[in-house]
């Protein structure tokens, strides 16, 4: 793919851009352009300026931008937050990025039918407090609470909760897409069964803006959880913390999130965010959440929860059943990556099949120990995704040390861990997304044919091309 396919942005293509959505909706200085050239991914080399940003206010609006792109053959990526962490939503060729940050009402919440419509650009942490006032719960939480509606449809996110309720697309019943000839269709609706043909609703989640923008979502909600605790058990083994997963799930008990963590890593991320976990014993934490329809049950789910930890190497468990400690630890477990993302050049969500994973963390910590680079390793036990950070510093007694050669490293470092997640049959995302910087690997986890027709579908719903190009493959 070249840039030269593609039209060029000239004054007369943004005052059309003007019309549509009007002045102030559109961006062309340069230094407020820096803001839309990149995402969290924490290496300068996939950074890429747009032509322009533009900011429409209604679907209809997205619909007569996205007609004017297609008739120019001008290239355009769509941005929720910028909270991802691949490139995904970089303007690898330029041209015009369509940010849905004018768009984020809630257009309904339809409390008889537990459904609720908004608009792409709603953050999360406006959404939830919101249909809270409802009575009511919408179970997926990736993590970065700023992250929108929009973009975690995009990449069809998780998050610590999808052992026990699913990802994203478990909770998408309808959408409204702009296809890339400006068109817009609904897929789905509120109902719960559809066996009408294809579901296109589901090939577009998790396709990255690169079939459709998503306008608008209907969302399944439902009813809060009544009571929750949250455990925290310390090991001396990651090992045996890991492998006390599968022996708390054979006793019938399906926990709402399990992670495991490094001490290390908690620590730091504590003193980062001056909070204060609850354990300080051995080398590796589970951090178990339950939650039921009453105290009782609650607590007998925690007891057998905790014989089980004790049983497999547990050195003690720790309960944390009020509501500000519960949050406090989730904080801490979800503040890692900020504590870290200075030093840091990648952090992976590699995902392997769950009863692989003490072996393929025992890997991971092996490619530590062989290169001498830091890999703090972490992630959601009971569904096999497993986040490596890739550090060029480490931290050590306090403070933070370069790692020596960590240039030379880092590349090798990283085809190694691929590599290990290749040999337990996993794949290289499990709900970061490709974007850029993972699609290199996507070839070597996926057969041809199966690119093949990824590709086709592509052309299909894009035959000019114009939609995030660049992402996904080439």
């Amino acid at each position: 793919m070249s840039k030269t396919q593609f039209g060029k942005v000239d004054d007369g293509f943004v005052s059309r851009l003007r019309s549509i959505v009007g002045e102030k909706n559109v961006v062309t200085g340069r230094e407020e352009l820096e803001d839309y050239s990149h995402d969290e991914f924490s290496m300068d080399d996939i950074r890429h300026f747009p032509d322009v940003v533009v900011k429409p206010g209604s679907t209809d609006e997205v619909s007569k931008v996205v007609r004017l792109c297609n008739e120019r053959r001008i290239p355009l990526t769509a941005r929720g937050a910028g909270t991802g962490l691949c490139g995904g939503c970089v303007p690898s060729f330029g041209g015009v990025l369509l940010t849905f940050e004018n768009m984020k009402r809630i257009v309904e919440v339809d409390e008889k039918n537990m459904t609720a419509t908004v608009e792409a650009g709603l953050m999360l942490m406006d959404f939830y407090p919101a249909i809270e006032e409802k009575g009511l719960f919408f179970p997926p939480h990736p993590g970065d609470e700023s992250a929108t509606i929009g973009g975690v449809i995009a990449t069809n996110a998780g998050g610590a909760r999808a052992v026990k309720y699913g990802v994203i697309r478990n909770f998408v019943k309808g959408i409204e897409v702009v296809l890339a000839d400006g068109s817009v269709v609904t897929f789905g609706g509120k109902f719960i069964k559809d066996s009408s043909g294809y579901s296109l609703l589901h090939l577009m989640i998790g396709s990255e803006g690169t079939l459709g923008l998503v306008t608008q979502a209907t969302l399944v909600l439902m009813p809060p959880p009544q009571v929750m605790i949250t455990l925290v058990a310390p090991y001396e083994s990651l090992h045996d913390a890991i492998n006390t997963v599968p022996a708390i799930i054979r006793r019938k008990i399906l926990p709402m999130a399990v992670e495991f963590v490094n001490r290390e890593a908690v620590e730091l991320s504590a003193e980062f965010i001056n909070k204060t976990w609850p354990c300080r014993q051995g080398s590796a934490h589970l951090m178990i959440i339950l939650d039921g329809s009453s105290d009782g049950e609650v607590m007998t789910l925690a007891e057998t929860v905790s014989e089980v930890c004790l049983a497999n190497g547990a050195l003690d468990v720790f309960v944390a059943d009020g509501k500000p400690k519960q949050h406090e630890i989730l904080e801490i477990r979800s503040g890692i990556y900020e504590a870290m993302r200075n030093y840091m050049l990648e952090i992976l969500d590699i995902t392997v099949p769950r009863a692989s994973i003490a072996e393929f963390v025992d890997g991971v910590q092996a490619v530590e120990k062989e290169s001498g680079m830091w890999l703090p390793t972490y992630g959601h036990a009971a569904d096999g995704n497993v986040h490596t950070h890739l550090m060029h510093h480490e931290w050590k007694d306090g403070r933070w040390t370069e790692t020596p050669g960590w240039k030379e490293k880092y590349p090798l470092v990283r085809e190694k861990l691929h590599e290990l997640g290749r040999s337990f049959h996993g794949i290289c995302s499990g709900e970061h997304g490709i974007g850029l910087v993972k699609k290199e690997y996507l070839k070597s986890f996926l057969e041809p044919k199966h690119i093949a027709l990824m590709r086709n579908v592509k052309k299909t719903f894009d035959p000019n091309g114009i939609l995030n190009p660049g992402k996904i493959f080439d």
